[in-house]
């Protein structure tokens, strides 16, 4: 008598909303690599090429518009393929990215299409640079709505997936406390190696990799002194903005 094989589970699914090209390696490359090393499946979808107000570097070397878009959507690329994730870009303009419902719908479109598990986004304040709320506003949207069986689009509606918000460059300023401190040794190359694929922001790098060293530090210290965590530990916070499901405390 022969039995049918139960098919195979379907790998996890993380979902990353970020307003520029750069900002899912600065603040989430960890959790990326992380999630990537275990088979999990990793979405960026990518709002802007942050071709007007993150590419400093590019304008005074004299480059244009459309050249500025074509290097960092190269860049950011590379960067995602480093970390194992696959990037989609929306071309949107930044500075200032503008909610549309058209953007809305494309939203809606990535969520169902890729079933995410968890989601990774911007916290709600960032007074340094309004594109980082906005992009927060729309992914916590499209969220919802992809839930909807009455909103029409494509694809299967989604569940109720966990959302992280990554750190803002400016934390203190930005009403962002770490809760979840995300211990990123194991795969800290590969974020230094995506890092190092931004060179248009490549003044970046060094604050990026003393902050993970910072966050080592803190992690280390909740974590108790006994666990046998290696001496330098790399780690990215994380807030939670929604209540943790849980059958026992841990």
């Amino acid at each position: 008598m022969t039995h049918g094989s139960t098919p195979a589970p379907a790998p996890r699914s993380t979902l990353v909303v970020t307003a520029h090209a750069g900002d899912f390696v600065w603040r989430a490359g960890g959790a990326i690599a992380l999630a990537a090393s275990r088979g999990e499946k990793v979405t960026v979808a990518c709002l802007t090429f942050g071709e007007r107000g993150e590419s400093a570097k590019a304008w005074r070397e004299g480059r244009k518009l459309e050249e500025i878009k074509a290097i960092r959507r190269e860049e950011a690329e590379k960067a995602a393929a480093t970390l194992g994730a696959e990037v989609r870009f929306f071309d949107a303009g930044d500075y200032p990215l503008t909610a549309t419902p058209e953007l809305t719908d494309r939203l809606v479109e990535v969520y169902r299409a890729t079933q995410p598990d968890v989601v990774l986004t911007h916290p709600v304040e960032d007074p340094y640079n309004g594109d980082h709320p906005a992009a927060h506003r729309m992914a916590l949207e499209a969220r919802v709505l992809a839930q909807a069986i009455g909103y029409p689009g494509p694809g299967e509606i989604i569940g109720a997936p966990p959302v992280f918000y990554f750190e803002p460059h400016q934390p203190e300023m930005s009403g962002f406390r770490p809760e979840v401190l995300l211990d990123i040794t194991e795969v800290w190359e590969t974020k230094r190696r995506a890092m190092e694929c931004l060179g248009a922001q490549q003044h970046l790098w060094d604050y990026y990799t003393d902050l993970a060293v910072r966050r080592g530090v803190q992690l280390k210290r909740n974590a108790g002194p006994n666990l046998g965590l290696p001496h330098k530990t790399m780690a990215e916070a994380f807030m939670r903005p929604l209540p943790q499901i849980a059958k026992e405390l841990a």
